[in-house]
């Protein structure tokens, strides 16, 4: 039953899919979730984001199906997902067979028919937002989802510290948040706005607000798929070649500024006593974090310390770190009053994948749908 007001509501559009879910709770993964992603440069309406949604449903063969189709904008440009049942309405599932070639077939005739730019020719990732969070012009969550999920996506880092670093540059924050429920220990983590000094402002939001694919069990994955690649995929000689010239600039400032204008940036940490014990660089054409030892004894930060920082009498070889195992600072108040951190929520968003079915156990998380540009 349609709502008087006549805007539906995420559990109205839930209720319509439960007579199809109740008529077959056998099949394992009754829902799919796409993602139709127009390239930047193209602009078009609500409705022609509309009609591109409704015929790729017909084309994919879900046009009799009930679905849904969400404009969304948590990366920085107009994009729709869309949210359909595999069951029909007699409690079939419809034949997925090869469905993720034929989808990326359908996307490039909708490219070719609403004269799209072409898939193939751009990197399928997200591209950084131009613009840095500035928490003054409020909307707070969707700036920082605008950054934190093309960053995830597109840059390759091995740590929570390179994590860290990599959105300080968009002025934004990550923290993790540990709770003990029954004896077990449970991990997320919150993200926050910063001003132009790095320190946070305004509320945190939890990756629970955001999307999963910026949660806890993403970041980890992340981590762990970034060093396979690393092992894989040597740092570039370019990259080292560049911080070894720029390493020959008189001043810090010079450093750094050559560094930026070779689209490499230069995190250094220093103590109170102006004693730079770390380095981490941010490779902006591979899209790679890696700390400074990482490159070699050269590139590291008592290399960087003796050139721009403060060398301790009897120190010149060995940089004193003050407690190295834990993180430099930690914004106080970041994580108070979140104590739901890990409250379930009533029903999906719909920015994200639909996990989990009103009928039945717990499904694994699907693959992304195929983008359209």
């Amino acid at each position: 039953m349609e709502p008087a007001d006549g805007h539906p509501t995420i559990q109205h559009c839930m209720r319509s899919f439960e007579p199809y879910l109740a008529a077959n709770r056998r099949t394992e993964k009754p829902v799919i979730h796409v993602s139709l992603n127009p390239h930047p440069d193209d602009v078009l309406t609500d409705e022609q984001l509309a009609a591109i949604g409704q015929e790729y449903m017909e084309k994919m063969g879900y046009g009799n199906q009930p679905y849904i189709i969400y404009r969304h904008e948590d990366i920085g440009r107009p994009h729709i997902h869309i949210v359909s049942l595999r069951i029909d309405g007699q409690g079939k599932k419809i034949n997925d067979y090869k469905e993720w070639q034929r989808s990326t077939s359908v996307c490039r005739e909708l490219e070719r028919k609403y004269h799209l730019l072409p898939a193939e020719k751009q990197e399928r990732r997200e591209s950084l937002p131009l613009a840095v969070v500035d928490y003054h012009k409020g909307d707070i969550r969707h700036q920082i989802a605008g950054v934190v999920k093309p960053v995830m996506q597109g840059y390759k880092f091995q740590s929570i510290k390179e994590f860290k670093a990599l959105l300080g540059l968009f002025h934004v924050t990550v923290e993790e948040t540990r709770k003990t429920i029954d004896g077990k220990t449970c991990h997320g983590l919150v993200y926050a706005a910063t001003d132009e000094k790095g320190d946070r402002v305004g509320v945190a939001i939890k990756s629970s607000k955001i999307g999963k694919s910026v949660g806890y069990a993403a970041l980890q994955k992340k981590f762990f798929k970034s060093k396979q690649w690393l092992v894989k995929q040597p740092i570039p000689e370019g990259t080292k070649e560049a911080i070894a010239m720029a390493l020959k600039q008189d001043t810090r400032q010079g450093f750094l500024q050559e560094l930026t204008g070779k689209g490499i940036t230069a995190m250094l940490y220093e103590n109170a006593a102006g004693v730079i014990y770390g380095v981490t660089y941010i490779d902006h054409t591979s899209r790679t974090v890696f700390k400074g030892s990482a490159l070699g004894k050269e590139y590291s930060a008592s290399v960087i310390n003796r050139q721009y920082g403060v060398v301790l009498p009897g120190k010149e070889e060995e940089v004193p770190v003050l407690h190295p195992t834990e993180p430099e600072t930690k914004e106080p108040g970041l994580v108070e009053g979140l104590l739901d951190i890990f409250s379930p929520e009533s029903y999906p968003y719909l920015g994200e994948d639909l996990t989990q079915s009103p009928y039945g156990k717990k499904k694994k998380r699907k693959r992304k749908g195929p983008y359209l540009g």
